[in-house]
């Protein structure tokens, strides 16, 4: 690599996309592995992300009328039972208490003593546990709809970890509803469907597909699940939101009856609609480049960092001060209708130090001010979303004026930017041998980036799906909410209704 090639994060993505996605977060100090196998430790800047995706979230669910609540960590056991598809889908991912209390043996080690009367499965999802609440709450069709959501943390344990992504503990937010009708249950697991396919355009600038997964792909125990899936810049799909109509099935086995307005006794209507820290990793690998992250401003925790730059001592007081006067006229200012998030870094680094540092953390604008700048009213600006080497200088006065202008053309150029990848590493496919030339790598031994979402028939078996999840590990990750295309399955020749998203996914 010459040393024009030269980026802050080695391996670059061409070269190796895991180990880059690894080493950017490493950068960014985003997160770090816990000595609990398949846990994560999210640090503050990587917490300062999902921290405002939760502030957001939260607002747009206040917004359509949800309220939060809590619900407990540990689940009884019989609880599950009581669904069995639910359990079974589940059943390889749960971690469970079995005692409580620690006791010293005679050899002097700590060992569980008091075996629990009932073991206690640590929530991997909580419609069991919530709808034991709601089967008390629930008496009369005046008591519906219930629209509540809860922030928590979740276990599922996990296999093969990888920050963010997929770990054994992650944090989410879960919405559960109670509605009188079917039709009003469906309209709320669309509507939620349609708050995250929101979320995911308009403050991570992340196009996404949405629709509806198969058979084999929902949630157990749902009568249906929908999704929205994004493509990140390895061409695979990432599932970054869900929502699940769930009919009656966990209402009958929690007992949420209700009296109708006939005054008759009916079991309720229910959905549950998730988003995780998930959508933590969805922005780095969608958005970062080989110098490290790119955040979207509304996500950032810091939107303009002002980097002063003090050579001299004797200058060094008034070009803090203008720096300090700076930040507050811009604080001043609003950007998608919060106050814009500036920090001033103060330390005595070199100025090229703090500067990669910054870079790599992703955040949307950087200003340089020093004493030249202060003589010419001006100021040194650079823009995460073009070439790091990229720089203008501007009137201080104009830059307050358009900060947030500013800021709303990098959200733009990353959404352009991302839809415009997606489009062009998504493929219409018509026969069976395409699909798989599409799915399978030139270098078998050390895989290259490849494939991408393909748009193919498909007649709804069961069989086909699995066939050829076994033999390209390619899955339908949404049946798009489209208008209707006959045709005929690539793979059997039979009638297909629609095109369906197939693709390699995380």
């Amino acid at each position: 690599m010459t040393k024009a090639e030269k980026t802050a994060i080695s391996p670059t993505r061409e070269q190796d996309f895991p180990e880059w996605y690894q080493q950017v977060i490493r950068a960014a100090e985003l997160a770090e592995p816990s000595d609990v196998r398949g846990c994560m430790v999210i640090r503050p800047w990587g917490f300062g992300i999902w921290e405002n995706m939760q502030r957001q979230l939260d607002a747009m669910f206040r917004a359509t009328g949800h309220r939060n609540a809590y619900f407990p960590l540990f689940i009884p056991l019989s609880y599950f039972a009581k669904e069995a598809e639910h359990v079974e889908g589940f059943a390889k991912e749960c971690a469970v208490v079995t005692h409580s209390r620690l006791e010293v043996d005679a050899e002097g080690k700590m060992k569980p003593a008091s075996p629990l009367k009932e073991p206690l499965v640590i929530r991997p999802t909580s419609e069991t546990i919530i709808g034991a609440s709601y089967a008390k709450w629930v008496q009369s069709y005046r008591d519906l709809p219930i629209l509540l959501n809860q922030w928590c943390n979740v276990v599922r344990w996990e296999m093969r970890p990888r920050l963010f992504l997929r770990t054994t503990e992650f944090l989410w937010q879960e919405g559960h509803t109670v509605h009188e009708t079917e039709a009003e249950a469906l309209e709320e697991a669309q509507r939620m469907l349609g708050v995250y396919e929101t979320f995911a355009r308009d403050h991570c600038a992340i196009p996404v597909f949405a629709g509806e997964k198969s058979e084999s792909e929902k949630f157990p125990g749902a009568v249906q699940t929908m999704t929205i899936e994004a493509m990140v810049q390895d061409r695979k799909a990432i599932q970054a939101g869900t929502s699940h109509f769930l009919g009656q099935n966990f209402a009958r086995a929690s007992g949420i009856q209700f009296q109708s307005r006939e005054g008759k006794q009916e079991f309720g209507w229910t959905t549950s609609w998730g988003m995780t820290t998930r959508m933590v990793g969805t922005v780095v690998m969608a958005h970062g480049d080989d110098d490290g992250i790119i955040l979207p401003p509304r996500i950032a925790p810091t939107q303009i960092v002002i980097l002063p730059i003090t050579p001299k001592e004797e200058t060094r007081g008034q070009v803090l001060e203008a720096c300090d006067k700076l930040a507050a006229r811009l604080r001043a200012n609003k950007y998608a209708d919060l106050p814009l998030e500036v920090e001033i870094d103060r330390r005595q680094f070199g100025g090229g130090v703090r500067n990669w540092e910054w870079i790599k953390k992703g955040v949307p604008i950087r200003i340089e001010l020093g004493p030249r700048d202060l003589e010419k009213n001006s100021m040194e600006l650079s823009r995460r979303d073009q070439p790091v080497k990229d720089k203008q200088f501007m009137a201080t006065g104009e830059f307050v004026s358009r900060a947030s202008e500013i800021l709303g053309s990098i959200h733009q150029n990353l959404y352009q930017r991302a839809l415009k990848f997606r489009d062009a590493n998504t493929r219409t496919i018509d026969n069976k041998e395409e699909f798989y030339a599409f799915f399978t790598p030139k270098n078998l031994a050390k895989p290259e980036i490849h494939g991408g979402f393909a748009l193919a028939h498909w007649n709804g078996s069961r069989e086909i799906e699995e066939k050829i999840k076994n033999d390209l590990k390619v899955t339908i990750r949404c049946i798009p909410s489209s208008s209707p295309e006959s045709g005929r399955c690539i793979f059997t020749g039979q009638a297909s209704g629609k095109r369906v998203v197939w693709a390699k996914a995380y």
